[in-house]
């Protein structure tokens, strides 16, 4: 019973997380909010952190119930360990050095209130570094990481729920991004894997988790 609770607490978190950053809740608060739609990025990220707080809490009163099920021994705590650190340098390298920190956490969106820009898409469609070999880096940092953090079946059951919802997810965010910057994030897409790197054969359009 405990772990179909924290895995309907998870689903239902994720399922609203994704619901507000939905085209069509996102167009609705658009319509509803006009200029002030410019917080709501800020808003859903102070929400979501909220959220997160009782969920975190149930699983921490789980881990002290929640027998170990899986030890990691020598040498696979050295590639443990290897992982971990490899997935944590990705995530934030590519939140620092590849995303506009500001935009994601609704501080630019503030900032640039009121001003009106005329860029070209296909400018700000980064494919350097990381962002040249996947095209989202830091979800598969998160999916690596959340695998080297099992021990027990609680651990197992989140990291299903999460994992589906990440690669559901970015399924998702790339609709929004073709909508976003058309023709492009198309090229982008048959250029760059999705999710796994190295996967694309160049010259056929194969990719796994990607659309032909």
């Amino acid at each position: 019973m405990k772990y179909l609770l924290i895995a309907l607490m998870w689903t239902g978190y994720c399922s609203l997380h994704s619901y507000l950053i939905s085209i069509r809740f996102t167009n609705r608060m658009t319509r509803l909010l006009k200029n002030y739609y410019a917080f709501y990025r800020l808003a859903y990220v102070m929400i979501s952190f909220i959220l997160l707080v009782p969920i975190f809490k149930f699983k921490a009163q789980l881990n002290v119930t929640d027998p170990v099920i899986f030890t990691y021994g020598f040498p696979l705590s050295i590639v443990r360990y290897v992982l971990i650190s490899g997935s944590l340098l990705m995530f934030f390298w590519t939140f620092f050095f590849h995303y506009d920190c500001l935009s994601f956490f609704g501080i630019r969106q503030i900032l640039d209130l009121g001003k009106t820009k005329t860029t070209d898409p296909s400018e700000k469609i980064k494919k350097t570094g990381l962002l040249g070999i996947i095209r989202h880096p830091m979800y598969l940092a998160v999916i690596i990481y959340l695998w080297c953090r099992t021990f027990r079946v609680s651990d197992i059951v989140v990291n299903i729920v999460l994992t589906i919802y990440i690669i559901i997810g970015t399924r998702l965010e790339e609709n929004k991004l073709v909508m976003e910057f058309g023709d492009p994030y198309i090229k982008y897409q048959h250029e760059v894997p999705m999710l796994i790197p190295f996967t694309k054969i160049r010259g056929n359009g194969f990719s796994f988790f990607q659309k032909k």
